[in-house]
């Protein structure tokens, strides 16, 4: 025999009572001030620093929302980066070493360094792979191009989309 009732979808499904919440949930990252060295050593049990609120609506509750796993370059395993989840607003919260672009492995003074010697001497940097290396220039000249125009200088292209809070060496625009 079928159960009649309200599918749990609609408005009147117990289920469904309570406070209603985003559709979407909202991702963000925080840049905090750590050591990747010590967040290898440590793995799980480093001590990350909880914020004090949730940047997306300022409540005060965060809860952990575990870890997840991300590569940097000069460690042959992943670190573990803490998250936090904002119960009110539904935002993930995670936590990210300053002086690296979101999705990017490599740290940014060691890419504007790669940059600035091939621009320079037209040398690769020893380290990164040339293949990384030409993918950031070729990205530079391209967002460069779409932001200032044609006559500007590449590195200095770098330095003023850091400044407006663009990630210089991203395909995205």
């Amino acid at each position: 025999m079928k159960k009649q009732g309200v599918p749990v979808g609609r408005p009147g499904h117990p289920l469904k009572q309570g406070r209603c919440r985003p559709q979407r949930i909202e991702k963000m990252i925080l840049f905090v001030c750590v050591k990747l060295n010590e967040i290898h050593d440590q793995g799980r049990k480093f001590n990350w620093i909880k914020p004090h609120c949730c940047p997306r609506c300022g409540s005060a509750h965060l809860w952990g929302h575990g870890f997840v796993m991300a590569h940097f370059d000069g460690f042959a395993q992943g670190l573990f980066l803490r998250r936090f989840r904002c119960p009110d607003c539904a935002c993930i919260i995670r936590l990210r070493p300053q002086g690296f672009f979101r999705r990017f492995q490599t740290s940014v003074d060691v890419i504007r360094a790669c940059l600035k010697l091939r621009l320079s001497s037209g040398k690769w940097l020893f380290g990164p792979s040339h293949q990384r290396q030409r993918h950031w220039l070729s990205a530079l000249k391209r967002k460069s191009l779409a932001f200032f125009g044609i006559c500007q200088d590449l590195m200095a292209g770098f330095d003023r989309l850091l400044k407006m809070d663009e990630i210089p060496i991203c395909r995205s625009i």
